[in-house]
Order: structure tokens, then sequence, then C-alpha cells
């Protein structure tokens, strides 16, 4: 089984990124790190990776699951309004494969017009709401809902616990 993250090039959260990729790695899972950025990816607290996929590259028929990690670089670098990654998520959708996306990388989820009447676990932060809205999907108040493909966390703390599903999701577990 191959999974792959994408993070923003700079300021994505670092508990996110090593708290998913351990779990899913003790499990036997291959987790591959992608991002739009030819240098190191930086984390909001010091963490760097160097070695990297370029996530222009990523194609669903490599992976069974992508997942989109949040933080303040989602924002900083739009890349919810990044067209080529927008089409990946929707040819992960189309594929039938898994798409996590934790609190703002949701928009990311949102604006590849897949959750049309899905329930999303909508974070506090009223855009990301606005943006659910927009695409016809469910917001709900759940820290995590799972619908169809699609998997969303609202509330980072508990990456842990989509950790979990997504290992249940890949039947590693």
């Amino acid at each position: 089984m191959r999974v792959v993250m994408l993070i923003p090039p700079k300021d994505f959260r670092d508990e996110s990124v090593s708290s998913i990729k351990n779990m899913l790695e003790k499990w036997g899972v291959e987790v591959v790190l992608a991002s739009y950025s030819t240098k190191e990816c930086v984390g909001s607290h010091g963490a760097v990776y160097s070695r990297f996929t370029n996530a222009g590259h990523i194609k669903g028929n490599d992976f069974d699951a992508i997942i989109l990690i949040d933080g303040p670089g989602v924002e900083s670098y739009k890349l919810y309004d990044f067209r080529p990654l927008l089409e990946v998520v929707s040819s992960f959708a189309n594929s039938g494969k898994i798409i996590a996306g934790i609190n703002n990388a949701i928009k990311i989820i949102a604006r590849s017009n897949i959750i049309s009447e899905i329930k999303v676990a909508a974070p506090k932060d009223p855009s990301v709401r606005d943006i659910i809205r927009l695409y016809h999907g469910k917001a709900s108040e759940n820290y995590l809902e799972d619908q169809k493909n699609i998997i969303t966390l609202s509330d980072p703390e508990r990456v842990d616990a989509l950790s979990e599903l997504m290992l249940k999701r890949l039947g590693a577990r």
C-alpha cells in the first residue's frame, strides 16, 4: 500500500506529518511526501523535509490514497486555488481512491468540486465553512467524517483518529 502526503512548501503542521507518517509506516504503509517546491519544505515548528516527490508527478494509479496536510502554508500558497492540485484530487476521487484532508486543507477537497451532498468535518474557520457550503457539502460538527472515499478531520490535534481510520480503510489493520 502506498499513500502520498501533500505538504505545503512552508508552514505545514509538522505534528500532522510526523504523527500520520509514523503510524502508517508502523503498519507497513509506504508514505511518499510530495510538495510543489524545488527546495526543502519547512514546517511551522522547524521540521525540514528535503526528500519528497514533485507533486506535479502524482498519479492516482500509483497510490491508494492522498492526504492533504494542514497549516498556515495552505493559506499563504493558496493551494486551494492551484488548478493542477485540484485536478490531482479530482482524479483520485474519480478513481475511487481515498482522499483525506485536515483542517484548512479541507478547502482543497472542497474546491476540487467533489463534496456535493457529502458530510465534511467543518473546522471553526468561517472561510472553510463557507467553501464547504459553496461546493454543496454538508458541514458537520463531528471532528472526523468518512463518506464515500473522502475523509475529513477538522481538529488537527486528533490526527491519531485519522491515522487509525486510514489504516482501517486501507486494510492495513
